[in-house]
């Protein structure tokens, strides 16, 4: 029986080196927010985002962006080194999703040494380029703006986006960023002796919680209580240590 055959990964993707040495990157968007108020009602204009993608862990990080123009990039770029860290390679899309951004980041001047690309030298790091028309080989960073888009769209839902200022847009990608950086990175066991699960945001942070979501907690209806005791009472008997500290 013929099976197809699996290419091998890039060794990017089994590098054992710090996070975000090797990232991808990729720009999304736009969204309209409100600049300013003015006498005659609300001034609009529109933001991006910046998602960089860890080629190891799968990690991301995104930077919200006021223009397509070099500096605007050039800025996030500098923010995404200030906090994670200077990456030694970064790769990004050359397809059809990223030609209409070329112009103004001047991507197409890569052998001119353009200004993205001194910048990104002088910091001892190399870009790499996917050919054109080959978006299939930026799958790393486009399954990531993919899930980032659906959290943001459920996001929005639940407010006006009439309303969408710059500083809630930045909130709600640091919530995005939150989000994708808690899922699982392998299947989740059924042992009880075994409760911790393996995200990228643990192997960022080495913290395994997650911040609760916004609401008020303060009241607790008296059938969610009965809830939570008969789910903690029926966890304590399945683990033996979780009885023990229970007692």
């Amino acid at each position: 029986m013929e099976k197809q055959k699996m290419s091998n990964l890039p060794e990017e993707r089994l590098s054992t080196s710090p996070p975000f040495t090797y990232t991808g990157l990729d720009v999304f968007g736009p969204w309209t927010v409100v600049a300013r108020r003015t006498r005659g009602g609300l001034s609009h204009s529109k933001r991006w985002a910046v998602l960089f993608t860890c080629m190891s862990i799968r990690a991301v990080h995104i930077e919200v962006i006021e223009s397509m123009d070099t500096s605007s990039f050039i800025n996030s770029l500098r923010r995404f080194f200030a906090i994670r860290g200077p990456s030694r390679q970064i790769h990004s899309d050359c397809g059809t999703n990223f030609v209409g951004a070329c112009n103004e980041l001047e991507f197409h001047e890569v052998v001119k040494e353009s200004k993205v690309q001194r910048y990104v030298n002088s910091q001892g790091c190399k870009w790499d380029f996917n050919p054109p028309h080959s978006s299939h080989m930026g799958g790393v960073w486009e399954r990531m703006i993919g899930v980032a888009r659906r959290i943001l769209d459920s996001m929005l839902m639940r407010r006006d986006y009439a309303s969408l200022s710059h500083e809630v847009l930045c909130t709600l990608m640091a919530e995005v960023t939150a989000i994708i950086n808690s899922r699982p990175l392998v299947p989740v066991s059924t042992d009880a002796d075994y409760p911790l699960i393996l995200t990228p945001s643990m192997l960022l942070t080495q913290k395994q919680s997650v911040p609760p979501p916004p609401g008020k907690f303060t009241e607790f209806s008296q059938p969610v209580l009965e809830s939570l005791e008969a789910r903690i009472s029926a966890y304590s008997a399945s683990s033996p240590k979780m009885a023990r500290f229970m007692s």
